[in-house]
């Protein structure tokens, strides 16, 4: 069930408490960023920052993997981060928007639990 099924079948039994909604999840976001493993390897290595365990084998064919694995960051309102991750396990399926759009969902679902909190934390300061 997608969560705006979910958000109409609350509305269709009355129910009016308060509650996280997905436009309060989305509100609390206030920048999203995309990058694949690579090309965070690629930054920390022109930074000078990078560390790692490699065993390099010819043409860089070991770091492959690294191209299909998709990070997104999503920045909230209060300056907290939350990430969330796509992998691709076959390089013919990688898909750069398909991969985005899943990290993008599994950082979202990060948020929920931190949202249900705060609402918590508010209902229960009255």
């Amino acid at each position: 069930m997608s969560k705006s099924e979910i958000q109409q079948e609350i509305a269709a039994k009355g129910q009016t408490a308060p509650r996280v909604t997905p436009a309060d999840i989305e509100a609390s976001i206030a920048s999203e960023h995309y990058f694949t493993a690579a090309d965070g390897r690629a930054g920390a290595l022109a930074a000078e920052t990078y560390e790692g365990r490699e065993s390099p084998a010819n043409d860089d064919h070991d770091l492959e993997a690294l191209g299909l694995l998709t990070f997104c960051v999503l920045v909230l309102r209060n300056g907290f981060t939350v990430t969330g991750q796509s992998a691709c396990a076959s390089p013919e399926n990688f898909d750069p928007a398909m991969g985005r759009k899943v990290a993008r969902e599994n950082a979202v679902e990060e948020i929920w639990p931190l949202e249900g909190y705060l609402l918590k934390q508010r209902m229960s300061d009255k």
